[in-house]
């Protein structure tokens, strides 16, 4: 047997063409791929993590969703949702597209794992690109140009400009960057994101609100599918505000901390006040938006619910968060073989079957875990998320990627694979369950 090796070297000019050709000649290709090879086990292996209490799959798998994030962050910073061309034959577009809410849970995860530099570029880019009203809008190119979108900016009925914008991209990032600075505390990047960031897009989030309820003003939710003033979006806002008041004391701005941490407050009580349902006993998903000035409120049962109790707008016991993952446990779980939890109730996008809510998505089915780790009150209590750990490394293909959909009656992937985003949720909530298993042993 004979192996041969070959390789293309492509560059702007003959002169650096020729000089990559000479380098893999001088150092042989076998030598290259060695290199190659060590480098990247020891950029995975660089922050040893103790996966106590979890299998050798998850943890096989936590390494393998570090290395593919890595393959989805451009040097510039943007952070894309997925590079899968599949997708262009059923949509006529891509994902390879920057959305700075998917970016901002992915950098999330990077800050998580360690890889502070990484983040920090998505954050460098969001300082660049944030809109001079301060908001982030639907969709980035890789190079931070506005990509295509289909978010209308002119108001039929009103009239008048529309913000073409999802909220929660902007209040995510602030989020995500003060989970950056609590963990690493690089002052000197977090003052250079504090003007230019921080209090640009906490005012306007302080800003865009309904005088009357104190709900944010409506915007498209995180599905892309529906405008109105939604759950998730409003505990999204509340976390960004907070961000921000943490941000402003820690530079001594204390007329801003007080402004933003007063909105966030609001925006709780209000959300008690105008999206809990007494009528259902839980959150709605929404007041959905009407295409004049009336909404109306929707009951649809939401994964997206999880938000009220992971940015800290209410208690992990208080009956309003009981109550709705409830609803999403009797509702949203594939009670199958193939088990996962759908998006929300008679999800149509890419639906295989009409006798289940929808197909399982990776992400919805992770923050299903996320509820049991900060619910768990003790060791076995923690083995609901280690089950659900276990089925998403079942899910990922033999190469250790994760799609974004799965079929609920095959098993089989559905839609772009890999999605960045699943991959991050995965390795979040792999921090999520040793954190809460620690300090349970403690």
């Amino acid at each position: 047997n004979s192996e041969i090796y070959y390789w293309i070297a492509a560059g702007t000019t003959h002169n650096e063409v020729a000089e990559l050709n000479r380098h893999i000649i001088e150092r042989t290709p076998a030598n290259v791929l060695d290199y190659t090879t060590n480098y990247w086990k020891a950029w995975v292996n660089k922050n040893p993590v103790n996966f106590d209490g979890l299998s050798s799959e998850v943890a096989d798998l936590y390494k393998r969703s570090l290395l593919i994030i890595n393959t989805q962050v451009d040097r510039g910073g943007a952070i894309l949702a997925a590079n899968d061309h599949d997708v262009t034959e059923r949509a006529t577009d891509h994902y390879s597209y920057l959305w700075t809410r998917d970016g901002a849970f992915v950098a999330n995860a990077l800050d998580d794992a360690g890889y502070s530099e990484m983040a920090r570029g998505f954050y460098e880019l969001c300082c660049k690109i944030i809109h001079e009203r301060g908001y982030f809008l639907q969709k980035y190119n890789p190079d931070g140009t506005v990509a295509s979108g289909w978010h209308a900016s002119w108001d039929t009925h009103a009239k008048n400009p529309m913000l073409p914008i999802q909220e929660d991209e902007t209040s995510l990032v602030l989020w995500a960057l003060w989970q950056h600075y609590d963990k690493y505390r690089d002052i000197d990047f977090a003052h250079r994101c504090y003007r230019r960031l921080v209090v640009k897009a906490a005012n306007f989030l302080t800003s865009y609100r309904d005088e009357k309820t104190g709900l944010p003003l409506p915007s498209w939710n995180l599905w892309e599918d529906r405008r109105g003033v939604h759950t998730f979006t409003c505990a999204t806002v509340v976390a960004g505000l907070r961000a921000a008041a943490e941000f402003a004391r820690v530079f001594d701005e204390q007329q801003n901390a007080e402004k933003f941490s007063s909105a966030a407050d609001e925006i709780v009580a209000a959300m008690r006040e105008h999206l809990y349902s007494k009528e259902h006993g839980r959150f709605l998903r929404a007041l959905n938006a009407n295409g004049d000035d009336s909404l109306t409120p929707d009951a649809t049962v939401d994964a997206s619910l999880f938000g009220i109790f992971y940015f800290g707008c209410f208690e992990i016991d208080d009956e309003v968060v009981l109550s709705t993952i409830s609803a999403i446990e009797n509702v949203l779980v594939n009670s199958g073989e193939i088990g996962g939890v759908a998006r929300f109730e008679n999800d149509g996008y890419m639906r295989v079957s009409t006798e289940i809510a929808g197909n399982a998505w990776i992400i919805t089915t992770l923050w299903l875990a996320e509820y049991y780790i900060a619910a768990a009150k003790n060791d076995a209590d923690l083995q609901k998320a280690v089950n659900i750990l276990d089925w998403v490394t079942t899910r990922a293909l033999p190469s250790g990627v994760l799609p974004e959909q799965v079929d609920p009656m095959t098993g089989d992937a559905l839609s772009v694979s890999p999605l960045t985003w699943s991959h991050s949720s995965f390795v979040v909530t792999v921090h999520s369950y040793l954190r809460k298993r620690s300090s349970l042993l403690s």
